[in-house]
């Protein structure tokens, strides 16, 4: 048996306004879905918050344009479109496992709502239920205290998008209206109310209902300041104060791509809206065990868990879901392109057969930023960022490449500095650096950071033992410029000596 699917409409932004049926089913639903822009942060699911509950699945639906150029090749409608059916197979995967889904709009469903593209695509093929919202019209008309109409008066909702001819048009041909969609549109839709000779009685309104709610007259309001969630109101003036869903079959060679996602160091906090966006889009996660074991569980996604020392193997594998026409997650700690995933896939990638699999890297917070955030700003000037395994290249070729660091002067961040295999190398290498830097040199190590066993340690390189080293740490190594304040922040200056 499938799950059930409901549109839940949340009201204008007060979650106080959110009906109690709606707040029901959001607590009760084995699915939430709600979209967000590029930027990642929801504001359905900041009102649905009160009424969530933990253990609960999120579908993060995130648009991969809102009024940006693209250069998909069906050009904006091509890319909301494919984007929508992506997202309507997204949660078909979790009704057709008998899970219910509610899918969160702002306002009322059907009332200018994302929600009306998943029930286009999704509600001949499941029970369906849509519950209906105050809409930020009843909210705007409550905020300034104004009637929308009265006996036989006219209401038109117009959209801001229509263009200045179009709504000074309707507007002088009705008695009350709401214009909606405002944000870029606004200087249009100020210069159409002026046209139409109503200006003087027009009224805006920002994020109705909200802590953050502003209400002036139209005519005062400065063009630069309008958000999205704004709209125009003209009230009463007898009240005037003077299809179906496509999933690309496997073997067809289309629909499919890896995206290899930087997870960031440690907190879930320092993962991007861009790699959530890309986690929750994915069909398959590949990656290290630990690093999968970092990203919630979906029962709509496979996971494939492997060894550390299999990069090529990894990459190839992922390659060939995406082959066969899934969205595949290779997961890295950090950030991809830093000695992690991005350079293995790209380089399997590169062979013949896989030659129409899409690869896209997306970017992470390094632990090289998260440690030196942590301590201050040691990396505030030129620095270089070097491995200290010689798995995949020769020690004297580390060996060298560590002099002429030193001989720059740059501050050094190093990656991968002991493990059991090769204890002794960072020993070596401290001798190195003590050739050409002072042993008071700033040296900070920072282990886990972001973790749950996360410790800084702020040293010089005269004093650091590399015995309390291990793969889980990164150090940095000062130039002979970094400072460490009376406070114990440390910094490199941005200004070098003549």
């Amino acid at each position: 048996m499938s799950g059930r699917l409901y549109g839940v409409g949340l009201g204008p932004g007060d979650p106080e306004l959110v009906t109690v049926k709606a707040a029901r089913l959001i607590g009760a639903a084995d699915v939430v879905a709600f979209h967000a822009a590029r930027h990642g942060r929801s504001v359905a699911r900041g009102v649905a918050e009160p009424y969530l509950r933990e253990g609960q699945i999120e579908e993060l639906l995130v648009y991969p344009v809102t009024t940006e150029a693209t250069d998909h090749p069906g050009g904006y409608q091509g890319a909301i479109d494919e984007f929508y059916e992506s997202a309507a197979a997204r949660l078909a995967a979790h009704l057709d496992a008998g899970r219910d889904v509610v899918v969160l709009a702002e306002g009322d469903p059907f009332f200018y709502g994302s929600y009306m593209h998943m029930h286009k695509r999704l509600a001949h093929r499941y029970p369906t239920e849509v519950v209906p919202g105050v809409t930020s019209v009843s909210g705007a008309a409550a905020a300034v205290g104004r009637p929308l109409v009265e006996r036989d008066e006219v209401l038109t909702i117009l959209p801001g998008t229509l263009g200045a001819d179009a709504l000074a048009r309707r507007l002088s041909a009705t008695d009350s209206a709401a214009v909606l969609k405002l944000g870029r549109t606004f200087p249009e839709v100020r210069d159409a109310f002026d046209r139409a000779g109503v200006l003087d009685r027009a009224l805006y309104v920002e994020r109705a209902t909200t802590d953050r709610q502003r209400t002036m007259p139209l005519a005062d309001v400065d063009p630069a300041s309008v958000p999205y969630f704004s709209l125009a109101l003209l009230p009463s003036p007898l009240t005037s104060p003077a299809a179906p869903v496509h999933r690309p079959a496997a073997g067809d060679g289309h629909g499919g791509e890896v995206a290899v996602v930087g997870l960031g160091p440690g907190s879930r906090s320092w993962t991007t809206p861009e790699a959530a966006d890309a986690l929750a889009a994915a069909d398959v996660l590949v990656g290290y065990g630990p690093y999968l074991d970092r990203v919630p569980p979906n029962p709509r996604q496979e996971r494939h868990p492997s060894d550390n020392r299999v990069e090529a193997e990894r990459a190839a594998h992922a390659l060939r879901l995406a082959g066969s026409g899934r969205r595949v997650a290779v997961v890295s700690s950090g950030d991809p392109g830093v000695f992690a995933m991005a350079a293995a896939v790209l380089e399997v990638a590169a062979r013949p057969e896989f030659a129409h699999v899409r690869v896209r890297v997306v970017p992470g917070l390094t632990a090289a930023q998260a440690v030196a955030a942590r301590v201050g700003a040691p990396l505030g000037h030129d620095f270089c960022v070097l491995s200290l395994s010689d798995v995949l290249k020769p020690w004297d070729v580390v060996v060298d490449r560590l002099r002429h660091a030193c001989a720059a002067d740059l501050v050094i961040a190093i990656y991968n500095p002991r493990s059991k295999h090769r204890p002794h190398q960072l020993g070596e290498a401290r001798k190195v650096l003590l050739e050409n830097r002072s042993p008071d040199t700033v040296v900070v190590v920072g282990r886990d950071v972001g973790g749950p066993e996360e410790r800084l340690t702020v040293t010089t390189l005269g004093e650091l033992d590399p015995t309390t080293v291990d793969m889980r740490c990164l150090l940095l190594v000062g130039s002979s410029q970094t400072r460490v304040g009376p406070a114990g922040a440390v910094w490199t200056p941005r200004t070098y000596p003549g």
